[in-house]
């Protein structure tokens, strides 16, 4: 029997489209204008289909020793700093998530009150300068390494266990490491891919830690020199060429071409945990 369309259903279906447009289309015309020569995109002629096809400003960002230092400098940041981040909110979220822990209650409310209150940036860097991580590799992993946000979500997932599990586990003889290792982290596999696909995106898309604790140009991620082209509107491209205002067409085509390049690996990863992504953050966020 087939179901009637309701106006609802076709609201709903007119909304989500809507959406979808919206927020597709801007990538669209960035794929549009970076393949686009500079006649096409000065007349204004490009919306959707790239016009006198061309990928000079994808050879110009490809062969850019700056774009592929970052990229590098970019993947071990997000790798190590994912690998970090998830291992210890899972094993914080584990022991939070039972109450027989020693100071059960104040660690909680200490890390509930840093979801509202911060020291600000000044102390901030002044801790981390104090601890040596100023201008190192681990100064973009280490300050942000533990969201208490994703924190709650999954000692929240990991208290809604099945407590019978546990006993199960203590009768083979298991102690709370072989229960978080052997038990645990197997059934947390969509809120782990769900949270680690969050860290990800946060890492990779980071270039405000950047600015504060790095000065050696070798250890800046790639964001930093994606937001020095787009905001200067300049770069060095072979150490001799420089964009000026009267080629800011091929300035524009730059830096969509810039941005693709350094947005496309992270969009790729989406496909992969998308079946995780739903019932990771239903779960980790509504049982209790």
């Amino acid at each position: 029997m087939r179901r009637k369309i309701t106006v609802f259903d076709a609201v709903n279906v007119l909304l989500m489209l809507l959406v979808m447009i919206v927020t597709v289309y801007p990538f669209v015309y960035m794929i549009a204008v970076s393949f686009s020569d500079q006649v096409s995109v000065m007349k204004g002629s490009v919306f959707l289909w790239p016009k006198g096809f061309n990928t000079d400003m994808y050879r110009i960002v490809l062969t850019d020793p700056r774009i592929w230092n970052g990229y590098l400098n970019t993947v071990l940041y997000t790798v190590v700093g994912t690998t970090v981040s998830l291992s210890l909110t899972s094993m914080a979220a584990y022991a939070l998530s039972k109450k027989r822990m020693l100071f059960h209650g104040p660690i909680t409310v200490m890390i509930v009150v840093t979801m509202f209150f911060g020291g600000g940036m000044i102390p901030t860097f002044l801790v981390v300068k104090a601890v040596g991580l100023v201008d190192t590799f681990w100064a973009m992993i280490v300050p942000g390494a533990i969201s208490a946000w994703y924190l709650i979500m999954m000692r929240t997932f990991f208290a809604g266990l099945p407590q019978e599990l546990e006993e199960a586990g203590k009768i083979d003889g298991l102690n709370d490491v072989g229960l978080f290792v052997r038990i645990a982290l197997p059934l947390s596999k969509a809120v782990l891919a769900t949270i680690g696909l969050f860290y990800a995106v946060g890492i990779w898309n980071n270039f405000y830690t950047a600015l504060i604790y790095l000065r050696n140009p070798d250890l800046v991620p790639l964001q930093v020199i994606l937001r020095n082209i787009v905001l200067a509107g300049q770069t060095n491209l072979d150490g001799s060429f420089t964009l000026g205002k009267d080629q800011q067409i091929v300035e524009e085509s730059l830096k969509y071409a810039t941005i693709l390049v350094g947005t496309l690996p992270i969009l790729l990863t989406y496909p992969f945990l998308q079946k995780y992504f739903v019932k990771g953050v239903t779960v980790g966020s509504l049982k209790g």
